[in-house]
């Protein structure tokens, strides 16, 4: 059996044309000689009648103190409502279909509700179904404990049920439809030029969802990249081929990274908040430690960390400064903080070991009168922090000078 993982957002889910719509590209995919598993989100967003927001909001006005493990059985009943008019659908057009849950499709998670990880999957009931001649629809976001309780996967948590079954099955492709029609070089709304690329490798795209672009979940490139089936962001709405991930071996062989496109993509996250403490400041015995600890108990995430024996860097979300900084107080310890930053993320597989790519980064931001506030680099990502409000031009700057538009050479001293 040549299979195909298919999931649809619950964008392209909400009204009868766009499900007709799903159903034709399920069918296609039959024609073409593929068994299909389709993987759905719930309908809609927040306010539509069957989103899960829309539940949540409903069961909570009741009481706000919800248990987790409840909270992941109210969860689940989106995409089991998706999955039902989606099976319908087909059926309505002639192709015998069946639901499964994602505890019925054999997801496996540890007992973490609300954000549990998968742990193994046996596809044993997908593939029967499937020697039955039945596509089989699986609900995404969503499976089963040891103990037999529903659990959900978090953000992203369909995309991570279709890599998931993707690799359990073997396929020949993971599709993620989408209600645009692949990777951007940069968020469309800011950069008018942005051009969405042919082809990208796992680790770019990784990097590229961690630092905020939200085409996929980056767990779910991680499980895909296991056993390197291919993924393809492709748009629910038109033929286009989107944005095929796949390996870096397979992408040499096809576009050569380290000249043609040194930068892939300029990605962002707002709303980070800076704190900076000077090390002779700190009246206590290994310091950095005491502060690292101290902000895991408190279950505060960092992000953007530098450490040298004369500086403390890092930086959390707005919305969590503010508890930030009171851990730091009960330490004794007053740091200065910058409020409403952006982290601006400048990512290619070919950047590492180039020289002059930093130089380049800190000439386009100067000539926009960018300060960079701080900055740090991986072999495939150069990040910078600067003010919130110049973020925008940062990221045109940033695509202009590595020409990731319709001009696509690269500046003259990367080549």
């Amino acid at each position: 059996m040549r299979f195909i993982v298919q999931k649809f957002g619950g964008t392209s889910l909400v009204t009868q044309e766009l499900r007709d719509l799903v159903a034709s590209k399920v069918i296609a995919a039959v024609d073409e000689g593929y068994a299909p598993v389709v993987v759905v989100s719930a309908i809609g967003r927040a306010g539509e009648p069957y989103a899960t927001d829309t539940l949540l909001n409903f069961v909570l006005s009741i009481n706000r103190d919800l248990p987790a493990r409840e909270m992941d059985l109210l969860m689940s009943c989106g995409e089991i409502i998706s999955g039902v008019m989606m099976v319908n659908t087909l059926k309505r057009l002639g192709r015998e279909a069946v639901l499964l849950t994602g505890a019925q499709a054999g997801i496996i998670t540890d007992n973490n509700y609300n954000d549990a990880r998968i742990l193994r999957v046996d596809p044993k009931k997908i593939i029967n179904e499937v020697k039955e001649g039945k596509i089989v629809v699986v609900t995404g976001f969503q499976g089963i404990c040891e103990n037999g309780d529903i659990t959900t996967l978090g953000r992203g948590g369909s995309d991570t049920t279709a890599a998931a079954l993707g690799v359990a099955l073997n396929a020949e492709y993971i599709d993620i439809y989408t209600d645009v029609e692949g990777i951007m070089t940069a968020d469309p709304r800011i950069v008018e030029d942005a051009r969405i690329l042919d082809i990208v490798t796992y680790n770019e795209i990784c990097q590229l969802a961690h630092e905020g672009a939200k085409v996929i979940h980056p767990r779910a490139v991680e499980i895909a990249m296991q056993k390197n089936i291919p993924l393809r962001v492709r748009s629910t709405f038109t033929d286009a081929p989107g944005t095929l991930v796949t390996s870096h071996n397979e992408v040499f062989g096809t576009i050569d990274i380290t000249n043609d496109r040194l930068v892939t993509g300029v990605a962002h996250i707002s709303g980070v908040t800076q704190f900076k403490m000077a090390v002779k400041d700190l009246a206590m015995d290994n310091p950095v430690l005491r502060i690292l600890k101290s902000l895991a108990l408190a279950n505060i995430s960092i992000d953007f960390i530098n450490v040298s024996p004369e500086l403390i860097m890092f930086t959390v979300k707005d919305t969590v400064a503010q508890k930030a900084l009171e851990v730091l107080e009960n330490l004794g310890i007053s740091p200065q903080i910058r409020a409403n930053c952006a982290k601006v993320s400048t990512v290619g597989a070919g950047i590492h070991g180039v020289p002059g790519v930093m130089a380049h980064i800190v000439q386009a931001l100067t000539e926009e009168g960018v300060e960079i506030l701080q900055s740090a680099d991986s072999h495939t990502t150069i990040w910078v922090l600067v003010q919130q409000d110049h973020m925008p031009k940062a990221i045109r700057a940033l695509h202009r000078h590595f020409k990731l538009g319709h001009d696509r050479n690269a500046p003259e001293v990367l080549r």
